[in-house]
């Protein structure tokens, strides 16, 4: 019977790692030639039987990283992120459960758990949210003077566009993300109204370059402070070994006649 503990380092052998990742990758290939009739019609069998293989594996390392840790195991949201997905995959697709078998696909965002660079990016945008929140604040203060002012402005004459504060919060946003922007929508109103670019100039400017900045910002430096952190815990880990092997040393040595 193998120890809790061999179990566990076995788990995080990098070895481990990229054979999981392995299969990941061929279970994605499989479910996505599922969707291809043709070849279902061919080597359907096939198919759904390396499908079933795929997520016997994922059940196995999962069960063994459970049995593993313990209770332990639900305290990092990685381990409950991959529980839910295996959990989501084990649930029978039949009946008022048949939209469940399109949720199948969503095994390969395992790979994030399993990649620690991918972990590091989704930490990143984590930790992000919360001052992004203040910036999503900001942008919802300036699409809504902004709606308000196009739709008192532009109203009369483009009502599709400009008719009311949805519409114009609608049309506002096709702009921000540049869309068309200019021959659909801003030079018919300058036809209009010659001075319109007074107004859509800076928003462009404020809303796409200014604080969309901000947000890519806020995700990089995010980003930036996990992979310290990451760096950090790694180099507490090696200092933790080396002081146990000194410490083993000097004992062997005062032991010594």
């Amino acid at each position: 019977m193998f120890s809790r503990t061999a179990i566990a380092s076995f788990l995080d052998r990098p070895q481990v790692a990229r054979f999981l990742i392995a299969v990941i990758l061929l279970n994605a290939v499989t479910l996505g030639l599922e969707t291809f009739p043709a070849v279902m019609d061919r080597a359907g069998g096939l198919i759904l039987t390396i499908d079933r293989i795929c997520l016997s594996i994922f059940v196995a390392e999962l069960l063994a990283r459970l049995y593993a840790l313990g209770l332990r195991f639900f305290r990092s949201g990685w381990n409950i992120f991959d529980f839910v997905i295996v959990g989501i995959s084990l649930l029978p697709a039949t009946g008022g459960f048949s939209v469940l078998r399109a949720l199948r696909i969503l095994r390969v965002l395992r790979v994030v758990s399993v990649t620690p660079s991918l972990r590091r990016v989704v930490d990143g945008l984590g930790r992000a949210l919360p001052g992004m929140g203040s910036v999503f604040l900001l942008i919802l203060l300036i699409y809504y003077i902004a709606a308000v002012i196009a739709t008192k402005l532009f109203a009369s004459s483009f009502p599709e566009w400009f008719g009311s504060l949805g519409a114009s919060a609608y049309s506002l946003f096709q702009i921000m993300t540049l869309e068309s922007w200019s021959m659909g929508i801003v030079r018919p109103v300058m036809d209009v109204y010659p001075y319109a670019w007074a107004f859509f100039v800076p928003f462009i400017l404020m809303t796409t370059f200014a604080v969309m900045n901000l947000i890519v910002g806020l995700i990089v430096n995010s980003m930036q402070e996990a992979a310290s952190e990451d760096e950090r815990a790694v180099t507490e880990v090696f200092e933790a070994k080396v002081l146990a092997r000194l410490d083993e040393i000097e004992r062997k040595i005062d032991r010594k006649p």
